[in-house]
């Protein structure tokens, strides 16, 4: 799934997007059909980018199913970002940076 979406935006701006909603709402709390109606996204690829944002420690999925920023114990912003900015193909990562 990475390079570019199937509505031409990248994984990388798109990864960028959720993080700032999460970032501009504090305590915001998705569940996966809510994701993917907000950003437009397939089942597939929504629960692929959440499952990313999971494993870099910006998020965690609650109990019940939903995902929600974790709060403590994070990386700042920042470092989360680079944690999947490191992850992502090179080619993916010229194309984010052009973006910056």
């Amino acid at each position: 799934m990475r390079g570019r979406m199937n509505n031409g935006i990248s994984e990388a701006q798109m990864l960028r997007r959720i993080c700032g909603e999460y970032l501009e709402m504090p305590g915001l709390k998705l569940t996966p059909d809510q994701a993917r109606r907000l950003w437009g996204l397939s089942e597939r690829t929504c629960a692929t980018l959440l499952g990313r944002l999971v494993e870099s420690r910006f998020l965690v999925c609650t109990a019940d199913g939903a995902y929600v920023r974790l709060s403590e114990g994070t990386s700042p912003p920042r470092i989360a970002e680079e944690r999947i900015d490191s992850e992502l193909s090179p080619r993916a990562r010229r194309t984010s940076s052009a973006v910056r």
